[in-house]
């Protein structure tokens, strides 16, 4: 599939903002999975905002780390309860992994990390893409308390998962 050039904002306000950076049969796609706008930003972080009319119902991001460990990036994304179950951050996460490693180009790894709780997330993870690794004990620090993490990845030599 060949990519669109994103359009990037020029007024001061939404300055570095991009105006479009999926392709438009990539649009329809989150369309049939409930969403009706995608917009990407870039500031130093890649972040896709999920939207519908014009309430925001979830994003995903992409933190790309630096120096000598810049080939791996952290992915995240959060969906509003009212549309969970409904396929919408695994078509999110399958449609920002190619994009990521395509403008990402020296990106080797994509890791997710989840609660061991949180299986929706998992099987999100699992759905598009990523391999289940392992378990992090007392890896993160969350609301006050130190806690295990679920470590996925996806490697840019991974094959791209397709749509069922």
């Amino acid at each position: 599939m060949q990519r669109e050039k994103p359009q990037v904002h020029k007024d001061r306000k939404n300055r570095g903002t991009l105006k479009s950076h999926i392709t438009w049969e990539e649009e329809r796609e989150l369309v049939v999975a409930g969403l009706e706008k995608v917009t990407m930003l870039l500031w130093g972080k890649t972040c896709a905002y999920l939207t519908r009319g014009d309430r925001s119902i979830g994003f995903v991001s992409v933190y790309p780390w630096s120096g000598d460990d810049r080939c791996k990036a952290d992915i995240g994304y959060a969906v509003a309860a009212d549309y969970w179950g409904q396929g919408i951050a695994t078509k999110a996460v399958k449609m920002a992994v190619p994009q990521v490693f395509n403008d990402l180009s020296y990106l080797v790894r994509l890791q997710a990390f989840t609660s061991p709780e949180n299986k929706a997330s998992q099987r999100a993870l699992e759905k598009a893409g990523f391999l289940k690794e392992g378990l992090l004990r007392k890896y993160t620090y969350f609301k006050g308390n130190i806690k295990d993490s679920v470590v996925f990845s996806f490697l840019s030599t991974d094959e791209f998962p397709h749509d069922d």
